[in-house]
Protein backbone atom coordinates (compact mmCIF):
# COMPACT_ATOMS: atom_id res chain seq x y z
CA UNK A 1 0.00 0.00 0.00
CA UNK A 2 1.29 3.64 -0.82
CA UNK A 3 0.25 6.50 1.65
CA UNK A 4 0.94 9.90 -0.01
CA UNK A 5 0.10 13.11 1.00
CA UNK A 6 -3.40 13.10 1.64
CA UNK A 7 -5.13 16.79 0.93
CA UNK A 8 -6.56 16.39 -2.31
CA UNK A 9 -7.23 20.44 -2.14
CA UNK A 10 -4.58 22.97 -2.29
CA UNK A 11 -4.44 24.77 0.59
CA UNK A 12 -6.84 27.94 2.07
CA UNK A 13 -10.01 27.16 3.87
CA UNK A 14 -10.71 23.15 5.76
CA UNK A 15 -12.94 21.28 3.65
CA UNK A 16 -15.17 18.78 5.03
CA UNK A 17 -12.92 15.77 3.99
CA UNK A 18 -9.52 17.83 5.57
CA UNK A 19 -11.89 18.44 8.83
CA UNK A 20 -12.29 14.91 8.98
CA UNK A 21 -8.46 13.95 8.37
CA UNK A 22 -7.70 16.72 10.50
CA UNK A 23 -9.95 14.86 13.75
CA UNK A 24 -8.24 12.14 12.85
CA UNK A 25 -4.39 13.26 13.53
CA UNK A 26 -5.81 14.99 16.60
CA UNK A 27 -7.07 11.41 17.92
CA UNK A 28 -3.65 10.07 17.45
CA UNK A 29 -1.88 12.73 19.09
CA UNK A 30 -4.47 12.33 22.19
CA UNK A 31 -3.18 8.61 22.33
CA UNK A 32 0.43 9.69 21.97
CA UNK A 33 -0.20 12.35 24.96
CA UNK A 34 -1.87 9.75 27.05
CA UNK A 35 0.89 7.13 26.25
CA UNK A 36 3.63 9.85 27.05
CA UNK A 37 1.59 10.59 30.35
CA UNK A 38 1.65 6.63 31.49
CA UNK A 39 5.20 6.56 30.61
CA UNK A 40 7.21 9.70 31.92
CA UNK A 41 7.60 10.66 28.09
CA UNK A 42 7.21 13.74 26.37
CA UNK A 43 4.93 14.07 23.44
CA UNK A 44 7.06 16.78 21.60
CA UNK A 45 10.52 15.02 22.54
CA UNK A 46 13.24 17.55 21.84
CA UNK A 47 16.63 14.97 23.28
CA UNK A 48 16.90 13.72 19.65
CA UNK A 49 20.36 14.97 17.92
CA UNK A 50 20.92 14.25 14.03
CA UNK A 51 24.68 14.02 12.76
CA UNK A 52 24.00 14.31 8.93
CA UNK A 53 22.03 16.26 6.53
CA UNK A 54 20.01 14.61 3.57
CA UNK A 55 22.51 16.28 1.09
CA UNK A 56 26.03 15.64 2.82
CA UNK A 57 24.76 11.81 3.01
CA UNK A 58 24.11 12.22 -0.91
CA UNK A 59 27.46 13.77 -1.65
CA UNK A 60 29.71 11.27 0.39
CA UNK A 61 27.86 7.94 -0.34
CA UNK A 62 25.74 8.78 -3.51
CA UNK A 63 28.36 7.58 -5.70
CA UNK A 64 29.45 4.55 -3.66
CA UNK A 65 28.35 0.98 -4.88
CA UNK A 66 26.06 -1.69 -2.98
CA UNK A 67 29.39 -3.76 -2.28
CA UNK A 68 31.04 -0.80 -0.36
CA UNK A 69 28.59 -0.59 2.34
CA UNK A 70 28.66 -4.49 2.77
CA UNK A 71 32.44 -3.52 4.55
CA UNK A 72 32.07 -0.44 6.05
CA UNK A 73 29.23 0.19 8.66
CA UNK A 74 28.13 3.95 8.18
CA UNK A 75 25.78 4.52 11.17
CA UNK A 76 23.77 8.17 10.83
CA UNK A 77 21.09 9.68 12.78
CA UNK A 78 18.78 11.50 10.76
CA UNK A 79 15.57 13.52 11.02
CA UNK A 80 13.13 15.53 8.75
CA UNK A 81 9.56 15.36 8.10
CA UNK A 82 8.10 12.68 6.50
CA UNK A 83 7.22 13.06 2.83
CA UNK A 84 6.11 10.08 1.63
CA UNK A 85 5.53 6.56 3.05
CA UNK A 86 5.32 3.30 1.61
CA UNK A 87 3.83 0.46 3.51
CA UNK A 88 3.98 -3.21 2.54
CA UNK A 89 3.52 -5.93 4.90
CA UNK A 90 6.60 -6.33 6.79
CA UNK A 91 9.09 -4.07 5.39
CA UNK A 92 8.22 -0.12 4.51
CA UNK A 93 9.93 2.79 2.38
CA UNK A 94 9.80 6.15 3.91
CA UNK A 95 11.35 9.35 2.76
CA UNK A 96 12.63 12.19 5.47
CA UNK A 97 13.32 15.86 4.34
CA UNK A 98 15.28 18.00 5.80
CA UNK A 99 16.51 21.76 5.03
CA UNK A 100 18.62 20.21 2.26
CA UNK A 101 17.08 17.37 0.60
CA UNK A 102 15.27 13.90 0.93
CA UNK A 103 16.41 10.63 2.36
CA UNK A 104 15.21 7.15 1.97
CA UNK A 105 14.99 5.24 5.39
CA UNK A 106 14.03 1.29 5.31
CA UNK A 107 11.82 -0.28 7.85
CA UNK A 108 11.60 -4.01 8.91
CA UNK A 109 9.43 -5.35 11.60
CA UNK A 110 11.36 -7.98 12.46
CA UNK A 111 13.69 -5.29 13.63
CA UNK A 112 11.82 -2.94 15.07
CA UNK A 113 8.95 -5.20 16.45
CA UNK A 114 6.05 -2.68 18.36
CA UNK A 115 7.84 0.24 17.05
CA UNK A 116 7.05 -0.88 12.92
CA UNK A 117 3.63 -1.23 13.98
CA UNK A 118 2.96 2.43 15.42
CA UNK A 119 4.86 3.70 11.99
CA UNK A 120 1.91 1.99 10.04
CA UNK A 121 -0.43 4.75 11.41
CA UNK A 122 1.75 7.33 11.18
CA UNK A 123 0.84 10.18 8.72
CA UNK A 124 2.90 11.62 5.55
CA UNK A 125 4.02 15.59 7.24
CA UNK A 126 4.91 13.99 10.73
CA UNK A 127 8.25 14.81 11.86
CA UNK A 128 10.65 11.66 12.73
CA UNK A 129 14.13 10.79 14.05
CA UNK A 130 15.82 7.56 12.91
CA UNK A 131 19.11 5.88 13.39
CA UNK A 132 20.46 2.85 11.03
CA UNK A 133 23.40 2.28 8.73
CA UNK A 134 23.53 3.41 5.48
CA UNK A 135 23.10 0.53 2.29
CA UNK A 136 22.06 0.92 -0.96
CA UNK A 137 18.81 -0.46 -2.84
CA UNK A 138 18.62 -3.22 -5.51
CA UNK A 139 17.52 -0.11 -7.33
CA UNK A 140 20.52 2.26 -6.26
CA UNK A 141 19.28 4.18 -4.09
CA UNK A 142 21.00 5.28 -0.98
CA UNK A 143 18.85 4.68 2.54
CA UNK A 144 18.91 4.28 5.93
CA UNK A 145 18.48 0.44 7.33
CA UNK A 146 17.02 2.06 10.82
CA UNK A 147 17.08 0.10 13.86
CA UNK A 148 15.68 2.86 16.05
CA UNK A 149 13.02 5.21 15.06
CA UNK A 150 10.92 7.74 17.27
CA UNK A 151 7.81 10.57 16.03
CA UNK A 152 9.11 13.99 17.34
CA UNK A 153 6.29 15.97 16.32
CA UNK A 154 2.59 14.75 15.40
CA UNK A 155 1.69 16.85 12.25
CA UNK A 156 -2.04 17.83 12.41
CA UNK A 157 -2.41 18.82 9.17
CA UNK A 158 -2.36 17.10 5.93
CA UNK A 159 -0.27 18.54 3.52
CA UNK A 160 -1.60 19.36 -0.11
CA UNK A 161 -1.20 16.86 -2.92
CA UNK A 162 2.12 15.95 -4.06
CA UNK A 163 0.80 15.84 -7.85
CA UNK A 164 -1.18 19.05 -7.79
CA UNK A 165 0.93 21.01 -4.81
CA UNK A 166 -0.10 24.23 -4.09
CA UNK A 167 -1.77 25.51 -7.02
CA UNK A 168 -3.46 28.67 -5.83
CA UNK A 169 -0.89 30.80 -5.93
CA UNK A 170 -2.59 33.46 -3.30
CA UNK A 171 -2.85 30.02 -0.51
CA UNK A 172 1.21 29.82 -1.45
CA UNK A 173 1.64 33.43 -0.09
CA UNK A 174 -0.33 33.17 2.80
CA UNK A 175 1.00 29.67 3.82
CA UNK A 176 4.45 30.48 2.85
CA UNK A 177 5.29 27.40 5.50
CA UNK A 178 3.50 25.26 3.67
CA UNK A 179 5.01 25.93 0.16
CA UNK A 180 8.16 25.55 1.49
CA UNK A 181 7.55 22.28 2.76
CA UNK A 182 6.31 20.52 -0.59
CA UNK A 183 7.80 22.90 -3.13
CA UNK A 184 11.20 22.57 -3.36
CA UNK A 185 11.47 25.77 -6.25
CA UNK A 186 10.52 27.92 -3.94
CA UNK A 187 12.93 27.09 -1.41
CA UNK A 188 15.80 27.50 -3.98
CA UNK A 189 14.28 31.26 -4.51
CA UNK A 190 15.18 31.98 -1.04
CA UNK A 191 18.46 29.92 -0.92
CA UNK A 192 19.19 31.95 -4.20
CA UNK A 193 18.02 35.20 -2.50
CA UNK A 194 20.95 34.67 0.31
CA UNK A 195 23.36 33.50 -2.08
CA UNK A 196 22.83 36.77 -3.91
CA UNK A 197 23.23 39.16 -0.89
CA UNK A 198 26.34 37.43 0.01
CA UNK A 199 27.86 38.19 -3.00
CA UNK A 200 26.82 42.07 -2.82
CA UNK A 201 28.30 42.00 0.69
CA UNK A 202 31.69 40.28 -0.36
CA UNK A 203 31.80 42.58 -3.26
CA UNK A 204 31.54 45.35 -1.47
CA UNK A 205 33.24 44.66 1.61
CA UNK A 206 36.95 43.58 -1.34
CA UNK A 207 35.96 47.08 -2.52
CA UNK A 208 36.67 48.81 1.50
CA UNK A 209 33.12 49.79 1.86
CA UNK A 210 31.65 49.60 5.08
CA UNK A 211 28.59 48.28 6.13
CA UNK A 212 26.64 50.54 8.27
CA UNK A 213 22.94 50.34 10.11
CA UNK A 214 20.71 53.71 10.39
CA UNK A 215 17.94 54.31 11.78
CA UNK A 216 13.99 52.75 10.35
CA UNK A 217 12.43 55.64 12.61
CA UNK A 218 12.90 59.01 10.93
CA UNK A 219 11.01 62.41 12.36
CA UNK A 220 11.30 63.39 8.75
CA UNK A 221 11.50 61.23 5.51
CA UNK A 222 14.10 61.76 3.27
CA UNK A 223 15.79 60.33 0.27
CA UNK A 224 13.14 59.52 -1.76
CA UNK A 225 9.66 60.80 -3.74
CA UNK A 226 7.57 58.31 -2.12
CA UNK A 227 4.65 58.42 0.32
CA UNK A 228 5.89 57.07 3.95
CA UNK A 229 3.76 55.09 6.59
CA UNK A 230 3.40 57.54 9.71
CA UNK A 231 3.52 56.33 13.32
CA UNK A 232 3.56 58.01 16.72
CA UNK A 233 6.31 57.70 19.50
CA UNK A 234 4.51 57.52 22.96
CA UNK A 235 7.85 58.67 24.85
CA UNK A 236 8.65 61.55 22.82
CA UNK A 237 5.31 62.60 22.03
CA UNK A 238 5.74 62.86 18.49
CA UNK A 239 5.01 61.41 14.78
CA UNK A 240 7.49 59.54 13.34
CA UNK A 241 8.21 57.84 10.07
CA UNK A 242 9.16 54.52 8.79
CA UNK A 243 11.84 55.46 6.14
CA UNK A 244 11.28 55.42 2.91
CA UNK A 245 15.20 55.17 2.02
CA UNK A 246 18.35 55.79 4.20
CA UNK A 247 19.75 58.17 1.88
CA UNK A 248 19.93 61.25 3.72
CA UNK A 249 21.48 59.35 6.91
CA UNK A 250 23.98 57.45 5.17
CA UNK A 251 25.40 61.05 3.20
CA UNK A 252 25.50 62.39 6.97
CA UNK A 253 28.30 59.41 7.13
CA UNK A 254 29.81 60.51 4.52
CA UNK A 255 29.93 64.46 5.47
CA UNK A 256 31.47 62.87 9.00
CA UNK A 257 34.37 61.06 7.06
CA UNK A 258 33.38 57.68 7.05
CA UNK A 259 34.00 58.32 3.22
CA UNK A 260 32.57 54.56 2.04
CA UNK A 261 29.20 52.67 3.53
CA UNK A 262 26.35 51.01 2.86
CA UNK A 263 23.59 49.63 4.15
CA UNK A 264 21.13 46.69 2.95
CA UNK A 265 17.84 46.58 4.96
CA UNK A 266 14.47 47.48 4.40
CA UNK A 267 12.47 50.30 3.28
CA UNK A 268 8.79 51.36 3.61
CA UNK A 269 6.29 53.38 1.18
CA UNK A 270 2.83 53.29 1.42
CA UNK A 271 1.92 52.90 -2.30
CA UNK A 272 0.19 50.33 -4.20
CA UNK A 273 0.87 46.45 -4.37
CA UNK A 274 1.80 44.53 -7.80
CA UNK A 275 3.96 42.13 -9.26
CA UNK A 276 6.96 44.56 -8.88
CA UNK A 277 5.75 46.36 -5.99
CA UNK A 278 5.37 45.65 -2.23
CA UNK A 279 5.39 48.35 0.66
CA UNK A 280 8.26 46.49 2.84
CA UNK A 281 10.97 46.37 0.58
CA UNK A 282 14.60 45.86 0.31
CA UNK A 283 17.40 48.08 -0.62
CA UNK A 284 21.36 48.18 -0.89
CA UNK A 285 22.49 51.96 -0.63
CA UNK A 286 25.95 52.94 -0.79
CA UNK A 287 27.87 55.86 -1.14
CA UNK A 288 31.32 56.57 -1.60
CA UNK A 289 33.26 59.78 -1.76
CA UNK A 290 35.40 61.28 -4.41
CA UNK A 291 34.03 59.41 -7.06
CA UNK A 292 31.05 60.12 -9.54
CA UNK A 293 28.25 58.25 -11.39
CA UNK A 294 30.09 57.11 -14.02
CA UNK A 295 32.14 55.22 -11.30
CA UNK A 296 28.81 54.03 -10.04
CA UNK A 297 28.03 52.37 -13.97
CA UNK A 298 30.98 50.28 -13.92
CA UNK A 299 30.37 49.16 -10.54
CA UNK A 300 27.02 47.78 -11.47
CA UNK A 301 28.26 46.34 -14.58
CA UNK A 302 30.48 44.43 -12.59
CA UNK A 303 28.25 43.14 -9.94
CA UNK A 304 25.84 42.01 -12.51
CA UNK A 305 28.03 40.16 -14.30
CA UNK A 306 29.56 38.54 -11.22
CA UNK A 307 26.64 37.51 -9.23
CA UNK A 308 25.93 35.91 -12.98
CA UNK A 309 29.12 33.98 -12.84
CA UNK A 310 28.67 32.79 -8.93
CA UNK A 311 25.32 32.05 -9.08
CA UNK A 312 24.43 30.50 -12.22
CA UNK A 313 27.72 29.90 -13.26
CA UNK A 314 26.75 31.55 -17.01
CA UNK A 315 26.44 35.32 -17.63
CA UNK A 316 23.60 33.83 -20.28
CA UNK A 317 20.20 34.37 -17.92
CA UNK A 318 16.97 33.02 -18.83
CA UNK A 319 14.47 35.49 -17.79
CA UNK A 320 10.38 34.46 -18.15
CA UNK A 321 11.17 32.17 -21.53
CA UNK A 322 13.75 35.49 -22.96
CA UNK A 323 17.64 34.91 -22.76
CA UNK A 324 19.80 37.85 -21.24
CA UNK A 325 23.51 38.62 -22.07
CA UNK A 326 25.46 40.03 -19.32
CA UNK A 327 28.70 39.19 -20.89
CA UNK A 328 28.08 42.07 -23.41
CA UNK A 329 28.48 45.62 -22.90
CA UNK A 330 25.20 46.85 -21.20
CA UNK A 331 23.77 50.08 -22.93
CA UNK A 332 23.99 53.35 -22.40
CA UNK A 333 21.01 56.36 -23.78
CA UNK A 334 19.66 59.70 -22.44
CA UNK A 335 16.50 59.75 -20.82
CA UNK A 336 15.32 62.17 -23.64
CA UNK A 337 16.62 59.86 -26.62
CA UNK A 338 15.19 56.93 -25.24
CA UNK A 339 11.57 58.88 -25.32
CA UNK A 340 12.39 60.08 -28.75
CA UNK A 341 13.29 56.42 -30.05
CA UNK A 342 9.44 55.41 -28.66
CA UNK A 343 7.55 58.13 -30.09
CA UNK A 344 7.35 58.57 -33.59
CA UNK A 345 8.14 61.81 -34.93
CA UNK A 346 9.38 63.13 -31.60
CA UNK A 347 11.20 67.18 -32.05
CA UNK A 348 14.12 66.97 -30.48
CA UNK A 349 14.17 70.43 -30.40
CA UNK A 350 11.07 71.10 -28.43
CA UNK A 351 11.90 68.56 -25.57
CA UNK A 352 12.11 71.25 -22.93
CA UNK A 353 8.79 72.94 -24.61
CA UNK A 354 6.49 72.32 -22.13
CA UNK A 355 3.18 73.39 -24.01
CA UNK A 356 4.95 70.60 -26.28
CA UNK A 357 5.18 68.07 -23.65
CA UNK A 358 1.85 68.67 -22.26
CA UNK A 359 0.40 68.22 -25.73
CA UNK A 360 1.92 64.28 -26.52
CA UNK A 361 1.13 63.45 -22.59
CA UNK A 362 -2.85 64.51 -23.79
CA UNK A 363 -2.01 62.40 -26.67
CA UNK A 364 -0.79 59.51 -24.85
CA UNK A 365 -3.46 59.93 -21.73
CA UNK A 366 -0.60 60.44 -19.50
CA UNK A 367 -1.52 62.85 -16.16
CA UNK A 368 0.36 65.56 -15.10
CA UNK A 369 -0.02 68.55 -12.58
CA UNK A 370 -0.80 72.22 -13.80
CA UNK A 371 2.87 72.90 -11.92
CA UNK A 372 4.95 69.99 -13.91
CA UNK A 373 7.94 71.23 -15.27
CA UNK A 374 9.28 70.19 -18.46
CA UNK A 375 11.41 67.85 -16.73
CA UNK A 376 8.76 66.11 -15.04
CA UNK A 377 6.30 65.80 -18.52
CA UNK A 378 9.96 64.26 -19.79
CA UNK A 379 9.78 61.23 -17.22
CA UNK A 380 5.54 60.91 -17.67
CA UNK A 381 6.33 60.33 -21.00
CA UNK A 382 9.40 58.17 -20.66
CA UNK A 383 7.79 55.61 -18.21
CA UNK A 384 4.51 55.68 -20.47
CA UNK A 385 6.56 54.93 -23.80
CA UNK A 386 9.67 53.49 -22.60
CA UNK A 387 10.33 52.02 -19.02
CA UNK A 388 8.95 48.41 -19.57
CA UNK A 389 10.78 47.87 -23.05
CA UNK A 390 13.75 48.71 -21.46
CA UNK A 391 14.67 44.50 -21.70
CA UNK A 392 18.31 44.44 -22.56
CA UNK A 393 20.82 45.54 -19.53
CA UNK A 394 20.56 49.96 -20.05
CA UNK A 395 21.79 52.77 -18.27
CA UNK A 396 19.33 55.58 -18.93
CA UNK A 397 21.33 58.64 -18.08
CA UNK A 398 20.94 62.61 -17.81
CA UNK A 399 17.82 62.52 -15.47
CA UNK A 400 15.52 66.15 -15.21
CA UNK A 401 17.02 68.26 -12.05
CA UNK A 402 12.54 68.76 -11.63
CA UNK A 403 12.82 64.79 -10.78
CA UNK A 404 15.90 64.72 -8.97
CA UNK A 405 16.04 66.74 -6.19
CA UNK A 406 19.54 64.81 -4.10
CA UNK A 407 21.95 65.08 -7.25
CA UNK A 408 24.13 66.84 -8.48
CA UNK A 409 23.44 69.60 -11.55
CA UNK A 410 25.46 68.08 -14.77
CA UNK A 411 27.71 71.39 -15.10
CA UNK A 412 27.52 72.01 -18.59
CA UNK A 413 23.54 72.17 -18.81
CA UNK A 414 22.02 72.43 -15.07
CA UNK A 415 18.48 71.13 -16.34
CA UNK A 416 19.58 68.02 -16.46
CA UNK A 417 21.49 66.24 -13.58
CA UNK A 418 24.35 63.33 -13.04
CA UNK A 419 22.34 60.60 -12.57
CA UNK A 420 21.63 57.48 -13.68
CA UNK A 421 18.89 54.35 -13.59
CA UNK A 422 19.63 50.91 -14.27
CA UNK A 423 16.94 48.44 -16.11
CA UNK A 424 16.79 44.98 -17.28
CA UNK A 425 13.94 42.84 -18.22
CA UNK A 426 11.91 46.06 -18.73
CA UNK A 427 12.44 46.85 -15.02
CA UNK A 428 14.33 49.34 -13.15
CA UNK A 429 16.74 47.77 -11.28
CA UNK A 430 19.32 50.84 -9.77
CA UNK A 431 19.31 54.52 -9.55
CA UNK A 432 22.89 55.82 -9.05
CA UNK A 433 23.89 59.59 -9.03
CA UNK A 434 26.53 62.09 -8.70
CA UNK A 435 25.41 63.34 -5.20
CA UNK A 436 24.63 67.16 -4.57
CA UNK A 437 27.03 68.74 -1.82
CA UNK A 438 26.05 72.56 -2.48
CA UNK A 439 23.71 72.82 0.51
CA UNK A 440 22.25 75.78 -0.39
CA UNK A 441 21.57 74.31 -3.81
CA UNK A 442 20.11 71.49 -1.54
CA UNK A 443 18.17 73.83 0.36
CA UNK A 444 16.60 75.69 -2.64
CA UNK A 445 15.49 71.98 -3.83
CA UNK A 446 13.89 71.26 -0.71
CA UNK A 447 12.08 74.21 -0.74
CA UNK A 448 10.74 73.48 -3.76
CA UNK A 449 9.81 70.11 -2.80
CA UNK A 450 7.66 71.37 0.17
CA UNK A 451 5.51 73.65 -2.37
CA UNK A 452 4.74 70.42 -4.36
CA UNK A 453 3.62 69.13 -1.47
CA UNK A 454 1.92 71.93 -0.47
CA UNK A 455 0.25 72.54 -4.10
CA UNK A 456 -0.85 68.16 -3.10
CA UNK A 457 2.23 65.95 -4.25
CA UNK A 458 1.85 63.56 -1.44
CA UNK A 459 5.43 62.43 -3.00
CA UNK A 460 7.07 65.30 -2.82
CA UNK A 461 10.09 65.50 -0.34
CA UNK A 462 9.87 67.70 2.71
CA UNK A 463 12.70 69.95 4.04
CA UNK A 464 15.45 68.39 6.41
CA UNK A 465 17.05 71.40 8.01
CA UNK A 466 19.68 69.14 10.00
CA UNK A 467 20.75 67.46 6.67
CA UNK A 468 21.57 70.64 5.30
CA UNK A 469 23.52 71.77 7.84
CA UNK A 470 25.21 68.61 7.81
CA UNK A 471 26.10 69.82 4.29
CA UNK A 472 27.60 72.93 5.49
CA UNK A 473 29.83 71.66 7.50
CA UNK A 474 31.15 69.73 3.80
CA UNK A 475 30.49 66.68 1.80
CA UNK A 476 33.11 65.40 -0.31
CA UNK A 477 32.34 64.84 -4.03
CA UNK A 478 30.17 61.74 -3.55
CA UNK A 479 28.53 59.21 -5.22
CA UNK A 480 25.37 57.63 -4.24
CA UNK A 481 23.56 54.08 -5.71
CA UNK A 482 20.40 52.37 -5.11
CA UNK A 483 19.44 48.64 -6.13
CA UNK A 484 16.63 46.82 -5.80
CA UNK A 485 17.45 43.72 -4.00
CA UNK A 486 13.70 42.02 -4.82
CA UNK A 487 13.73 42.86 -8.27
CA UNK A 488 17.63 41.82 -8.42
CA UNK A 489 16.17 38.25 -6.97
CA UNK A 490 13.30 38.10 -9.16
CA UNK A 491 15.72 38.64 -12.41
CA UNK A 492 18.40 35.86 -11.18
CA UNK A 493 15.61 33.31 -10.14
CA UNK A 494 13.31 33.76 -13.35
CA UNK A 495 10.31 34.55 -10.63
CA UNK A 496 7.52 36.84 -12.39
CA UNK A 497 6.39 38.36 -9.39
CA UNK A 498 8.13 40.46 -6.42
CA UNK A 499 5.62 38.17 -3.39
CA UNK A 500 7.55 35.08 -5.42
CA UNK A 501 11.34 36.15 -3.59
CA UNK A 502 9.26 37.65 -0.19
CA UNK A 503 9.09 34.95 2.48
CA UNK A 504 5.77 37.09 3.33
CA UNK A 505 4.72 39.47 1.19
CA UNK A 506 1.59 41.76 2.63
CA UNK A 507 -1.63 40.59 1.65
CA UNK A 508 -5.30 41.55 2.52
CA UNK A 509 -6.43 39.87 5.47
CA UNK A 510 -8.25 36.26 5.00
CA UNK A 511 -11.49 37.07 6.72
Amino acid sequence: MTTTPDNPGSGGGEPPDENKLIAERRAKLAAIREQASATGTAAFPNDFRRDVLASLLATEYGDKPAEWFESNVVRVRVAGRMMSQRIMGKVSFAKLQDRTGQVQVFLQRDALGDTYEAFKKYDVGDILAVTGTLFKTRTGELSVRVDQLRMLVKSLRPLPDKWHGMADVDTRYRQRYVDLIVNEKSRNVFIMRNRIIKYLRDFLDSMDILEVETPMLQSIPGGAAARPFKTHHNALDMDMFLRIAPELYLKRLVAGGMERVYEINRNFRNEGVSTRHNPEFTMLELYVAYADYHDLIVMVERAMQGLADVVLGSRIVTYQGREYDLGKPFKRVTVIEAVAEKIPGFDMGRARDVAYLRGLCDQAGVKYKPGDGAGKLQIELFEKHVEDTLFDPTFVCAYPAEVSPLARANDKDPFLTDRFEFFVAGREIANGFSELNDAEDQAARFRAQVERKEAGDDEAMYYDADYVRALEYGMPPTAGLGVGIDRLVMFFTDAPSIRDVLLFPHMRPET
